[in-house]
């Protein structure tokens, strides 16, 4: 399993990173594209559906991405887009978290796969125009999310059930801990402030997403970092509600050693949308 695990990472790195670093934004949009129409594959078989159906709701993803690029909304300002997207996930989320797996299976079909569809869309969108920002900008947002798990496993590992009795989601991820969820918050925080000191003391071309916030003052990166590292735990929760209430323990199997796409953005899924929603509010 580690040997798949390592291999899969080392397959999805030499993919990635030339398309990240590459001068113009093609390689990187289609790359990405190509794992948000995987998500949507995933995404219906979680859902119940046949394969060819499946194949056509990837199908619907990839038509509904290609037609926003068509469009030029890569190169647009979409704030209202990212305040209606981001102002839906923490809705939305809040209610299917507060209802529990068993009610997933009482939404209607059609809306569960219009809403997974749209989300993908939507992440994939955010990723694309988060690239053009600068790569700094881009990583700075991913290494959060990254940041978030790391820091929440390691703290959970060590203080985890020390200081409180209960589970963070016991009947949805039995394994997470409301000390790993507040070490997590330690951890983006911790990062924000080593991001920023960075940016200022080498010269980045581009901001990064800490420096972009610094501008509305120190309080309002605070609390925007910890509501991002707070909603990056929502989205792996979100995921895992999906899949226990499909049975399922892998989204998919299409990563060797890691599961499925899914499994490896599922917490990019809210957060990117908002971080371009906090970052027009800068810009604004």
């Amino acid at each position: 399993m580690l040997k798949q695990r390592v291999i899969t990472a080392l397959v999805l790195l030499a993919i990635l990173l030339p398309a990240l670093f590459y001068p113009g934004p093609l390689p990187f949009a289609l790359v990405v594209l190509a794992l948000m129409t995987a998500g949507a594959w995933e995404w219906g078989r979680m859902q119940g559906l046949a394969q060819g159906a499946s194949i056509a709701l990837a199908g619907a993803c990839l038509l509904l991405c290609g037609l926003s690029w068509s469009l030029g909304w890569l190169e647009r300002p979409l704030g209202a887009l990212w305040v209606v997207g981001g102002g839906l996930w923490v809705l939305a989320s809040a209610a299917l978290l507060r209802a529990g797996v068993g009610a997933w299976a009482r939404v209607p079909l059609a809306l569960r796969l219009a809403g997974g569809v749209l989300a993908l869309w939507l992440a994939w969108l955010a990723v694309a125009q988060a690239h053009r920002m600068g790569v700094n900008f881009l990583l700075s947002v991913l290494a959060l999310v990254w940041a978030a798990d790391i820091f929440a496993y390691a703290a959970g590992r060590t203080f985890g059930l020390k200081f409180t009795r209960n589970k963070l989601a016991p009947s949805i991820s039995p394994g997470k801990s409301w000390e790993g969820a507040w070490g997590g918050m330690a951890g983006v925080l911790v990062l924000a402030a080593v991001w920023v000191f960075a940016d200022r003391h080498s010269g980045a071309v581009s901001p990064s997403f800490y420096t972009l916030l610094l501008r509305q003052g120190v309080w309002f990166l605070v609390l925007a970092v910890v509501f991002m590292g707070t909603m990056s735990v929502v989205g792996d929760l979100i995921e895992s509600l999906v899949k226990r209430s499909a049975g399922v323990k892998d989204s998919s199997a299409l990563l060797p050693g890691h599961g499925g796409v899914l499994d490896r953005i599922d917490a990019l899924l809210p957060t990117l949308p908002l971080a371009m929603m906090l970052s027009s509010f800068v810009l604004a």
